[in-house]
């Protein structure tokens, strides 16, 4: 266990009504009690509130009260700041460590003079992560659980959150350990064959290891395929928003954020660069991304435009093509779309400035673009300016994401690291399956069935190492 108490600013950085500073350690108890005026810290029972101040001498303070010293107070025994002082003690708090919290007044400065006499007198300052590194090295969470709460801190809907909650409270880690418990009875079972080679017992009976073997690859290809709406959850659904110049594209993206994003003209070639915004539908977040016109041009700059589009579209998930509703010549758009679509893009054609044109116009419009695109669409009139179909538009968007949810499992895979290691687990499993299948030696299966298991554990943290653990809790904000 690491002796250093550590301390931190756990509250945003900025002016506020209330700032946390939290301490944790063994002498986390004694480092403040030597700045805090008031009860003495090291005597009080856990998880109770005590109010006093912040000095930055105590010692001598008390010394002048003693003497009824009439000099002035100088600067290195003034009162810092008038405060509340929590006190958690080992083993039950966070970090299984004597913890301390202050709340002081939410200044910077304050802040600043606070953590600077808590050095003085024998703390230092955390590192990002280490207050949950703590957690989980004293074993208080595992590791994905660790990374549930960087995921909970930066949530930014309700689904994402009750996600990042579940996986918190253990959803996760119950998932791996059912997998693991199973894996390891059969995996016992194989090596103790091992020791009893020259007698040709077999302990592990392979059609119960078949069995085992297909609910394994069922469940982990479950996990797996969450991953996609986890992502989704996590990440947001990329949303390409393309089409000739002056579609409709920017005046489209302004409707759905209901601002001003970007910059709307007359003039075909407008929009130079790609523009990105956050929507968010229905709890899931979707990346909009406004493009260039999709055009041939002698401009450098806007055919550098034309070429972002095209990445962006690449690394999209769902493709929304504008049409002007007066067009009557699709020749160019379906040549457009021919030389960008991919066969797992979603695709939406929304035929655009529905308030310009009469109803007759439309007629047979949906059917030619049906007759000419040998691919599934969904079709949707719109007029931006006008608010009109844009519901359907949305709907469209969040059916797409919620189509993505499994109905077989409450888990959903939001890590990619969690997803490469099942990815692993599964491949070791499916070698395992060949195994059995060729009656190869019980050698290999072992060797097989132990890597799945040690997969399984860099999901929870029993198999990982000093370097991935460094690159996980250094994403994390310092005072977390």
């Amino acid at each position: 266990m690491n002796q250093d108490t550590i301390c931190a600013l756990a509250t945003a950085n900025g002016i506020g009504a209330i700032g946390i500073i939290r301490v944790s350690g063994v002498q986390s108890l004694e480092i403040v009690n030597k700045i805090f005026e008031g009860k003495d810290l090291t005597k009080v029972k856990s998880h109770t509130v005590h109010y006093g101040f912040v000095v930055e001498n105590k010692d001598q303070r008390i010394k002048n009260k003693e003497t009824e010293s009439q000099q002035p107070t100088t600067d290195s025994q003034e009162v810092i700041d008038e405060v509340m002082v929590s006190v958690f003690k080992a083993p039950k708090t966070f970090t299984t460590e004597n913890s301390v919290e202050i709340s002081f007044h939410g200044s910077p400065f304050i802040a600043k003079r606070i953590l600077e006499v808590l050095i003085k007198n024998g703390a230092r300052m955390a590192k990002a992560g280490e207050f949950t590194m703590r957690a989980f090295m004293n074993g208080r969470i595992d590791l994905s659980q660790a990374e549930s709460i960087a995921d909970l801190i930066a949530s930014e809907n309700e689904t994402s959150r009750k996600v990042a909650l579940n996986q918190l409270k253990g959803g996760i880690t119950n998932e791996i350990s059912l997998l693991r418990n199973d894996l390891l009875n059969f995996t016992s079972l194989i090596e103790l064959e091992l020791d009893f080679a020259e007698e040709d017992v077999e302990f592990a009976d392979r059609s119960a290891l078949n069995m085992l073997i297909f609910r394994l690859k069922e469940k982990l290809q479950v996990l797996l395929d969450s991953f996609h709406y986890g992502n989704a959850l996590k990440n947001g659904t990329a949303v390409a928003i393309i089409g000739q110049p002056n579609a409709g594209k920017s005046t489209l993206l302004n409707a759905l954020l209901k601002e001003e994003r970007a910059i709307v003209s007359d003039i075909a070639g407008t929009t130079r660069d790609t523009i990105e915004e956050v929507l968010h539908i229905k709890g899931h977040p979707f990346r909009l991304i406004d493009t260039a016109g999709l055009r041939e041009t002698n401009d450098e700059i806007e055919a550098i435009g034309v070429r972002k589009a095209k990445e962006k579209v690449e690394n999209a998930e769902v493709l929304i093509y504008l049409i002007d509703a007066a067009t009557k010549d699709f020749s160019e758009d379906f040549k457009l779309l021919e030389s960008i679509l991919r066969a797992d893009l979603k695709l939406i054609i929304c035929a655009t400035k529905m308030d310009e044109v009469l109803p007759t116009v439309m007629e047979g419009f949906e059917e030619k673009l049906r007759g000419n695109l040998a691919r599934e669409f969904d079709f949707i009139p719109i007029s931006a300016l006008e608010d009109m179909h844009l519901h359907d538009l949305k709907n469209e968007l969040s059916s797409y994401v919620e189509l993505l949810k499994s109905e077989e499992s409450n888990v959903v895979i939001t890590n990619q690291r969690h997803y490469e290691a099942l990815r692993q687990s599964l491949a070791s499993v499916e070698q395992v399956e060949e195994a059995v299948h060729a009656q190869l030696t019980t050698e290999l299966l072992s060797y097989e069935l132990r890597n799945a298991l040690e997969h399984l554990g860099e999901i929870s943290g029993e198999f990982t190492n000093d370097e991935v653990l460094g690159n996980i809790f250094s994403k994390f904000c310092i005072g977390k």
